[in-house]
């Protein structure tokens, strides 16, 4: 600068200095760097702002930009607590601006806050997981992989040890180790494929070293630890022989059979079953040689030649054997045999014949045969032996015996079937048939069937001879015979001859009788060989004793079989017994004017069904005989005429007495007489009567005791005994009661209102029809009809009636009433009157208060205007109300209860599809697209219910961005498919066709949702693409086929290495033409993120360099990774020169402006310093640490070091030494306690340069300033490499 213009800011300086030091001082922060666990939590302690004010003010802080939103400061008191979760691997040293202010003026700054470590985070594995594939025969303590992990935290926090936690089976627990430093799994133990396991799942753990926060405070270590599971493969070697599967090996042909046709299939397998090898059969040996042969590689066992099962027998025995293809570990095709056992079924070919066998048991002899006889008693039960045997010479025959002829259903064959020989018997089946009297010879035929051929059929004759026996019992013609006699017949007198008979030729006129019971014997009896019954005592026969005899006339044969039939012998009557009554006289009684009606009876012991017991009754002639009739068959005694008690003398006392007779009819008639005493009794002949035929009486309801009317009747009679009246009420139900006045003449009844009884007009008995009955003492009575009127009074509450739900659509709007409420008065002059109680609207299963209705004074419900119904609010409305009535009388005039109106909201369709929002990114790999490939999924519902809530998906249109924000309009590549996962509609966007390869940039896709109603709603979609520019070619020094087949394996190392899902395009061989290879196969991919983002072919190599993922890929095959043919886009080259050349003018402009302004100053820093640098080499002191001291910082230990104290500078610099420039740019290095850490340096302000350590180890670096020099010292370690700083655009002392 000019030096009259350096004059001018110097005098500026100093007047303001001058004018300073006669105002208030500025409050002084004293310390800028801090030190917060990055744990704390919210609310808790950070630290305290340390600022004084040399006033001794009162100070307020304030917490300012940056980072302000992390921590909060008390006003007063400079605490700072934390506000928001801080994180030190995110940030490990935060500025933060603080305002310090005494009410007049304020000081800023920025404070330094260095995060501490806590251990928050647990270790994370490179790789998601470690799959490996291993042979059963790696050596014990191979290596197998390593896992690595690796930890955000700092120092011991960051330390990782490895452990196995879990193996899958447990059994292989013992099988692996893994290093604890290093992470690298052993082999521990011997695989086998077969007998041990195919694959183990390991679950590795990572546990960090622990750490506190802070370090050093009394804490216990907190650990964070981490799983991540490797699945090891393991490979299967050829060790094991094959072996025969599904053993025994047991097979079945018939003979007979065909040359070539199939027997049996033996199957071996490699029990390598991860190897299989091929396996080929032979027959080693056979018992019957020649017979049979096997496949080579099927084990197909066939017929070799004709097979005869009588000549070889039923089983043949082979030897198999199987060989494996290929030599095995040993250098030796392995083998194994195995039985195989034939049985040869027979061919049925032979039909059943009958056969006599006779010799001993030891050499039997048989002879064809085709009669048989036998021998059966009549009746007989059980088998006849007819010396007959069946046989069929076939093995497997099975022969079916039958009967035939006329008497084939008398007799069985047994056994019904048998298999191959049997002896056969007949069995009787029906002894009643089989009976000498009737028939004595039976003839059957006996047919042998083969059951599965039944054309072999034979046939034998079987005569039966049948004996006789006593099998038949004396029989009588009748079962039952009724005899008869006369009561009064002489001895001997023969009732009847009864003979039986007997079949059976032994029995011929031997039978004999007996007449039982024993003591029928001495009444009658029968003659033992001619059947005649007899009267053997006839002074003991009495019919009226007893005129029935029942006897049972036996008979019996030679054998001592007996028969039976039963003889009811009735003694016939002879007329001996005169009639008797049953009592010696008769005495009634009869009111005067009554009827008589008595009946008289008499018996007669002679026989009832005779004449001889008939009675006939009469009366005989008196002086009151005419007043009396008797029927003469019944005897039953009535009244000629009207019976008067004063007609009759008054010395007879009312009795009057008559003789009844009766007599038989029998021949002589026999008779007899008994009296009969009539007494007639007086009786009340007059009823009473009422005055009047009916009666009307009116009374008010709810009055008790109220007078309602009097009735009057009178009684005939003159006599008090006879002509006293009461007065009742029949049907008054309690209400009414009536009391009995004697009047001058006759008597009076009062009706009243029971005192305890109010009349209800109401209560449905608006008027009461009474009976009153006047009844005299012999309850003689006359009844009169008594109507009761009730007057009505206003005195019932009113009652709601049944109210139906009603149903009302959502957002209607008509004006009508939607539903009424209706109730009752039982009085007859009423005015109702509805009140509204509640409105309640069920939404989501809760009842809320609402006012969607309104209810008027008539009791309708209308909706209401100012309110909308919506059903997806609420379905449901409950409105209860009061009704009363304003005429009331008497009582309450409100409804006892509310009544209640359920008003049910049917939903419309008045909502549309609303989407579901999603954070996915969709991708779509352009050139692996086809017809129906998935790219997108959106998903919607809808607030309707039912069919208003199907939803249909469907594509609208398809824009394309591509990477200059260009949109062009393209034809409908895609489709949406609807599918539903309960009330969530999904759509998923299908490619229709291949999509462009080339294209670069992301495809708009409008997709509509409708619902049924014509409701729908849109979205767009954006779907990105990954186009052909990303493809990686990926050359392979394996055939097409083997890359094939380690497809699988080479996309889980590509997974692993990039972190990315790998799409396969195509796998081809290479066409190169210069190579001529055909074991060079390209596979093409893209390696995509979720995110969208995608690799290219410069990343992919970069990322599978990495040694732990390039050795796995090189053993697959992967030579060489390269890119496809892209399409480039063209670049605007001049557009992008002409705005770096804007840019380049601006950035120029911009550098020389500061360097203008700073060039003095920078000028004046750099004096102070060297004069600082000089001065702190020349002091000693005990307390200083080696090297130079660097101004501005904490290490100036004694007077003189710091050059803005030291008395000796320069006074022409003191206004310099002041400014507020300086100031800065000392403070700047308060925080520089992170520079010994080279990693923590977050925000380096120099660029670090590391030279080799080869022969330079004693190399000292030169610096240009001594600023530099500390620095260097401050950042030296034992350990750490010599490091210089360097910084070409400005010097050390611009910090």
């Amino acid at each position: 600068m000019p030096s009259d213009m350096e004059g001018i800011t110097g005098s500026l300086l100093l007047l303001c200095l001058i004018s300073l030091s006669y105002a208030n001082n500025a409050p002084i922060i004293h310390s800028y760097v801090y030190r917060v666990c990055e744990d704390t939590p919210i609310g808790g302690f950070a630290f305290s702002i340390d600022a004084s004010d040399p006033d001794n003010d009162t100070l307020t802080y304030e917490l300012t930009v940056p980072n302000n939103m992390f921590f909060e400061a008390n006003d007063k008191t400079g605490t700072v607590t934390v506000k928001k979760q801080l994180d030190r691997e995110t940030d490990d040293l935060m500025e933060l601006g603080v305002t310090v202010s005494d009410a007049l003026i304020e000081t800023t700054g920025i404070l330094n806050i260095i995060l501490l470590d806590a251990n928050d985070n647990k270790p994370i594995f490179d790789d998601p997981s470690y799959d490996v594939d291993v042979p059963e025969n790696t050596a014990v303590g191979a290596s197998l992989f390593r896992v690595r992990a690796t930890d955000a935290d700092y120092s011991t926090a960051s330390v990782i040890y490895y452990n196995i936690d879990q193996v899958v089976p447990h059994t292989g627990f013992s099988l692996f180790s893994i290093v604890r430093t290093t992470g690298e799994v052993r082999l521990n133990g011997s695989l086998n494929y077969t007998a041990l396991g195919t694959s183990y799942r390991l679950k590795i753990n990572a546990t960090d070293g622990g750490g506190r926060c802070p370090a050093e405070a009394d804490l216990p270590l907190t650990y964070q630890s981490n799983s991540v599971f490797s699945i090891i493969s393991v490979v299967d070697v050829p060790d094991l022989p094959p072996q025969f599967t599904n053993l025994p090996y047991v097979g079945t042909v018939e003979e007979n059979s065909p040359k070539g046709q199939s027997v049996f299939q033996v199957t071996a397998t490699d029990q390598d079953a991860g190897v299989n090898d091929d396996i080929t059969y032979s027959i080693e040996a056979s018992t019957a040689d020649g017979l049979f042969t096997i496949s080579s590689d099927q084990g197909i066992i066939s017929v070799l030649s004709d097979i005869d099962r009588e000549a070889i027998g039923d089983t043949v025995t082979l030897i198999v054997k199987a060989t494996e293809s290929k030599p095995d570990i040993n250098g030796i095709k392995a083998s194994a045999t195995a039985s195989v056992q034939i049985t040869i079924s027979d061919v049925n070919d032979n039909k059943p014949e009958f056969y006599k066998c006779g010799g001993s048991e030891e050499e039997p002899s048989c002879v064809q045969a085709s009669h048989f006889t036998g021998e059966v008693s009549e009746h007989s039960l059980g088998l006849i032996s007819i010396n007959m045997t069946v046989k069929d010479l076939d093995k497997t025959s099975r022969t079916e015996l039958i009967t035939e002829g006329t008497y084939k259903s008398v007799f069985s064959v047994q056994p019904q079937t048998t298999l191959s020989t049997s002896t056969v018997q007949l069995l009787v089946k029906q002894p009643e048939i089989v009976d000498f009297e009737k028939i004595q010879q039976m003839v059957v035929q006996v047919i042998a069937i083969d059951q599965e051929e039944t054309n072999f059929k034979s046939t034998a004759t079987v005569t039966i001879i049948i004996e006789d026996t006593n099998d038949n019992s004396p029989q009588f013609p009748q079962d039952t015979y009724k005899l008869t006699v006369d009561e009064c017949a002489p001895n001997g007198t023969i009732l009847a001859n009864i003979t039986a008979e007997d079949p059976d030729t032994m029995d011929q006129d031997n039978i004999t009788y007996i007449l039982l019971p024993e003591n029928i014997r001495q009444y009658f009896d029968v003659e033992p060989h001619s059947g005649a019954i007899f009267v053997k005592n006839n002074l003991l026969l009495d019919r009226e004793t007893r005129a029935l005899y029942s006897a049972t006339l036996q008979a019996r044969d030679t054998d001592g079989k007996p028969g039976t039939t039963v003889l009811e012998i009735t003694l016939t009557d002879c007329n001996d017994k005169k009639p008797v009554f049953n009592r010696d006289s008769y005495v009634f009684f009869v009111k005067e004017g009554g009827q008589l009606k008595e009946t008289i009876q008499a018996t007669d012991a002679d026989d009832p069904d005779s004449v001889n017991s008939q009675i006939v009754y009469g009366i005989l002639p008196g002086k009151y005989s005419d007043n009396f009739t008797i029927n003469p068959d019944t005897g039953v005694l009535t009244n000629a005429g009207e019976l008067d008690r004063e007609a009759l003398n008054p010395d007879l006392d009312g009795t009057i007495e008559i003789n009844v007779t009766a007599t038989d009819k029998g021949i002589p008639a026999l008779s007899s007489t008994v009296p009969v005493i009539i007494n007639l009794e007086d009786i009340n002949d007059n009823a009473p009567q009422f005055n009047a035929s009916s009666y009307k009486f009116w009374v008010k309801e709810a009055e008790k005791g109220a007078y309602v009317g009097s009735v009057y009747a009178e009684d005939l009679d003159q006599t008090p005994e006879f002509n006293r009246i009461s007065f009742n009420i029949d049907g008054s139900f309690g209400l009414f009661t009536i009391r009995t006045f004697a009047e001058q003449r006759g008597y009076s009844g009062n009706i009243t209102v029971d005192q305890g009884t109010e009349l209800n007009y109401e209560g449905g008995h608006r008027e009461f029809t009474l009976q009153v009955e006047a009844v005299d003492r012999e309850q003689r009575k006359a009844t009169v009809e008594v109507k009761v009127e009730v007057v009505d009074v206003n005195d019932e509450r009113p009652e709601f009636t049944p109210i139906e739900a009603v149903t009302v659509k959502e957002n209607t709007t008509i004006t009508g009433a939607v539903g009424k409420f209706t109730a009752e008065d039982k009085d007859g002059d009423h005015s109702l009157v509805y009140e509204l109680e509640s409105m309640k609207c069920r939404c989501n299963g809760s009842l809320i208060d609402c006012n969607w209705f309104i209810l008027n004074s008539t009791g309708e419900v209308f909706v209401n205007p100012e309110s909308t119904v919506d059903y997806e609010q609420c379905d449901q409305v409950i409105i209860e109300a009061w009704v009363l009535d304003e005429k009331t009388e008497k009582g309450l005039n409100i409804s006892a209860s509310t009544g209640k109106m359920v008003i049910n909201i049917e939903d419309t369709n008045d909502n549309a599809p609303e989407f579901i929002h999603s954070d996915s990114v969709f991708v779509v790999v352009s050139e692996s697209s086809s017809k129906g490939t998935s790219v997108a999924k959106v998903t919607a519902t809808d607030r309707d219910t039912g069919i208003n809530a199907q939803i249909v998906f469907k594509v609208e249109t398809v824009q394309f961005v591509d990477t200059n924000n260009v949109v062009s309009g393209m034809r409908t590549l895609f489709e949406a498919v609807t599918t539903q996962q309960q009330d969530v509609y999904v759509g998923i966007i299908q490619t229709i066709e291949k999509l462009e390869a080339s294209l670069k940039g992301k495809y708009l896709v409008t997709v509509n949702a409708a619902d049924t109603g014509g409701l729908s709603r849109s979205t767009v979609l954006e779907i990105f693409t990954v186009d052909e520019s990303f493809k990686v070619e990926l050359q392979f020094s394996q055939p097409v086929a083997e890359v094939e087949k380690n497809k699988d394996a080479i996309v889980r190392s590509l997974t692993a290495a990039t972190k990315a899902a790998v799409d396969i395009v195509s796998i081809k061989p290479e066409t190169d033409a210069t190579t001529r290879n055909s074991d060079i196969t390209i596979m093409v991919a893209y390696f995509v993120y979720s995110n969208g983002t995608a690799l290219t072919s410069h990343e992919v190599e970069k990322m599978l360099s990495d040694p732990d993922h390039y050795l796995a890929l090189t053993n697959l095959g992967l030579m060489y990774i390269g890119t496809g043919p892209v399409t480039e886009t063209p670049v605007d080259t001049l557009k992008f020169v002409l705005l770096g050349i804007v840019g380049g003018l601006i950035v120029v402009l911009a550098i020389l402006t500061t360097s203008l302004l700073c060039i003095r100053r920078n000028y004046g820093r750099k004096l102070k310093a060297a004069k600082a640098m000089n001065t702190a080499s020349m002091m000693t002191s005990d307390n200083q640490k080696s090297g130079a001291v660097v101004p501005g910082t904490n290490k100036y230990t004694m007077e003189g070091a710091n050059p803005v104290l030291n008395l000796n500078i320069d006074a022409a610099m003191i206004l310099d030494e002041e400014s507020s420039d300086d100031k800065v740019s000392l403070n700047s290095l308060d925080c520089s306690d992170d520079m010994n850490i080279p990693e923590k340096d977050t925000s380096p302000i120099m660029r670090i340069q590391e030279e080799e350590e080869e022969e330079e180890d004693s190399w000292e670096p030169e610096y240009i300033e001594p600023l530099g020099a500390a620095l260097a010292q401050r950042g030296q370690k034992k350990d750490n490499p010599i490091v210089g700083f360097n910084n070409p655009a400005f010097s050390t002392t611009d910090l």
